[in-house]
């Protein structure tokens, strides 16, 4: 049986807050405390909650970014927080991510050719040519044209905007992109035309997500599983219409409890059809 592409195992991260005191230790929040999941290649993995309970601490030890109290995190097979610095780097080309905010993630400065090649010329080993081409190419693969890299971020919707993030985030050809909460700032008529795009890019090119929301109609759109983080701790994992509809824990059903009675969309694998719709009504906020 071949190795999860992402394993994550017992993942605790503590930060030492200012003492309080001078004469007692300073004290320590535990971010995430034990955090344990496993994603195969080409699958979609959830992650809600809401804001505080360690969503972003867990995006930024997956990418790297961070370093964890304890446990680890392994991409196909390597513990990326053991590599040394050179052999990490390399191995980012494997890994790329999609923030929140598409005005804040691109550089207004910049144009969007220098915005979207920035990872492969950070690898160091491709030429400008084919960082042209691997651009055009990205771009294509979001639906914007290569005449489009010539412009720069203030020329473009808020929904075009995500999409060139997302463009960034393939140019390496990445094996797993951590997407964290990729539509919250987009407008409800926008997120389901990112979700779709992103569905379709996964099926194109075999990508596996790790998808951070506070939102379950957004995950349950794009989802094949799941994982419910409370004060750093995964309380529930399953697949989303097992969580919709029969959920176990406390938590669970208090973050159904508020999203909208509209059920959301899911479209089929298969057919690529619209099963449902995203839900319209104003979604709530970690």
């Amino acid at each position: 049986m071949n190795a999860p592409l992402l394993q994550v195992e017992n993942l605790v991260r503590e930060y030492t807050m200012p003492r309080e005191k001078l004469m007692q230790p300073p004290p320590k929040v535990h971010a995430l405390n034990g955090v344990s999941f496993t994603i195969e290649a080409g699958r979609s993995l959830g992650i809600v909650g809401e804001s505080g309970s360690g969503k972003s601490t867990l995006a930024r030890l997956v990418m790297a970014l961070d370093t964890p109290t304890a446990g680890s995190v392994k991409l196909l097979g390597r513990d990326l927080h053991a590599l040394p610095r050179e052999e990490l780097r390399q191995a980012r080309r494997d890994f790329q991510m999609v923030f929140q905010d598409p005005y804040g993630s691109l550089d207004p400065r910049q144009a969007i050719e220098k915005i979207v090649t920035e990872p492969l010329a950070a690898q160091g080993d491709t030429s400008r040519d084919e960082q042209h081409q691997r651009a055009a190419e990205a771009m294509a693969s979001v639906g914007l044209r290569a005449n489009d890299l010539g412009k720069y971020p203030h020329e473009f919707s808020g929904g075009q905007r995500q999409r060139i993030a997302i463009a960034r985030a393939l140019i390496t050809r990445p094996r797993l992109i951590v997407a964290d909460e990729p539509v919250s700032a987009l407008d409800v008529s926008v997120q389901a035309q990112v979700l779709n795009l992103m569905q379709d890019l996964q099926s194109e090119f075999g990508i596996t997500y790790m998808l951070i929301s506070h939102d379950l109609a957004v995950v349950h759109h794009l989802c094949d599983d799941v994982a419910v983080l409370w004060q750093g701790r995964i309380v529930e994992q399953g697949p989303p219409e097992r969580l919709f509809h029969a959920a176990e824990h406390p938590y669970t059903r208090a973050l159904l409890d508020a999203v909208p009675r509209a059920e959301p969309a899911r479209r089929s694998r298969a057919t690529g059809a619209q099963q449902i719709p995203l839900a319209t009504a104003d979604q709530s906020r970690g």
